[in-house]
C-alpha cells in the first residue's frame, strides 16, 4: 500500500496525460467545449441532462418527489449524459453548465429559459418554484440550507478525494487513501451526532438537505460507493443507517434512483426519462426483452 517512491513537484506543474487512471481520456485542465453538439428537448418544461452518479440521482429524486406530493409542473425530461463517452463537453451542454459536470438543468417554464448548474443550486431552485421540502421559517430553513452546502463542501473529500484513491487511481497509495478515511469517517461520525438528536437532517421533516445528502453518504452505508462499506465499517453508524433506510423506502427515491441509470441490474436502469409510464415500460430489461 505504501508508496515507495518519492516525489518532488516542479516548479511549473505541467499536464500529463499518462496520470490520468481510468478517467484519463475524459480529464483535463482547461474548460470549454471539444465538439458541436445541440441538446435534445422535450415537451415538459423542465429539461434535466444527466447521469446517475450521486449528484444526478440528488435532482431526480428531487423531482420524483415533487410528483408524488402532487406538483404536475415537475413533469420533466431526463437525457443520458454519458461523461466517459464526452458527451459533457458538447457545445450545447457547455452552455447550460460551463463547468462540464453532470446535473445541469433548463427550466423553460417561463418566458426565458433559465439554465441552473450545480446539484444543490438545482434543488434550491425546484424546492422556491414548488414551494416544498424546504422550510418557510428562519430557524428550520438556515438549519436545512446548513447541511445542503455542509454537503456539497464535503461530498469532494468523499468522491474526489477517498473515491478517486480507494476505488480508481491508477495504483494503491497509503498516505491519500488513510487521509482520506480518517475525514470520510469523521463526516460519517457528523452525521450519526446530528441525526441521533434528530429524525432528519433538518429537523422532524424531510427537505432538500436529506436529498442532497442521501444519494452520497445513505449509499456508502449501503454498500452502494466505492465498494468500501467494510473497509470504513459503516454499520457503526447506526443513525445514519436507520435514516437511510428510512429514506431508501419512500417510492420516489426509488423511482428517481432509476433515472439516467446506465449501470448495474438492467431493471433498475431508465436511461430516458419522459413520461410516469417509462417505468413500467422503457427500463432496459424491458427494451432489451422487446428487441
Amino acid at each position: 500500500m505504501t508508496e515507495t517512491t518519492p516525489y518532488t513537484p516542479p516548479k511549473i506543474w505541467t499536464w500529463n496525460r499518462e496520470n490520468g487512471g481510468q478517467f484519463a481520456s475524459i480529464n483535463r485542465p482547461i474548460a470549454g467545449p471539444t465538439h458541436e453538439k445541440a441538446l435534445p428537448v422535450g415537451r415538459h418544461p423542465l429539461q434535466l441532462y444527466s447521469l446517475a452518479t450521486p449528484n444526478g440521482v440528488k435532482v431526480t429524486i428531487m423531482l420524483e418527489e415533487l410528483l408524488a406530493a402532487g406538483h404536475s409542473g415537475a413533469e420533466y425530461d431526463a437525457w443520458l449524459i454519458s461523461i466517459r463517452d464526452g458527451a459533457q463537453f458538447g457545445s450545447g451542454f457547455v452552455e447550460v453548465n460551463p463547468n462540464s459536470k453532470i446535473p445541469a438543468l433548463m427550466d423553460r417554464s417561463g418566458p426565458t429559459p433559465i439554465r441552473i448548474f450545480e446539484s444543490g443550486a438545482i434543488l434550491v431552485h425546484l424546492a422556491e418554484k414548488f414551494d416544498a421540502f424546504l422550510p418557510k421559517d428562519p430557524a428550520p430553513r438556515a438549519e436545512c440550507l446548513s447541511w445542503l452546502f455542509w454537503q456539497m463542501g464535503s461530498a469532494p473529500y468523499l468522491g474526489g478525494g477517498f473515491g478517486h484513491f480507494y476505488a480508481y487511481a491508477p495504483s494503491k497509495m497509503e498516505y491519500p487513501i488513510d487521509r482520506f478515511a480518517m475525514e470520510v469517517k469523521r463526516q460519517l461520525d457528523v452525521l450519526d451526532r446530528r441525526l441521533a438528536e434528530s429524525a432528519f437532517l433538518g429537523g422532524a421533516d424531510y427537505t432538500i438537505a436529506d436529498i442532497a445528502v442521501f444519494p452520497w453518504y445513505g449509499g456508502l452505508v449501503k454498500g452502494w460507493l466505492y465498494d468500501a462499506a467494510e473497509f470504513l465499517q459503516v454499520q457503526d453508524y447506526k443513525h445514519v443507517n436507520r435514516w437511510a433506510d428510512t429514506i431508501l423506502a419512500r417510492p420516489a427515491v426509488q423511482r428517481g434512483r432509476m433515472v439516467n441509470r446506465s449501470f448495474g441490474d438492467p431493471a433498475m436502469q431508465l436511461h430516458e426519462r419522459h413520461d410516469a409510464r417509462d417505468f413500467e415500460t422503457r427500463t432496459q430489461d424491458k427494451l432489451a426483452a422487446a428487441g
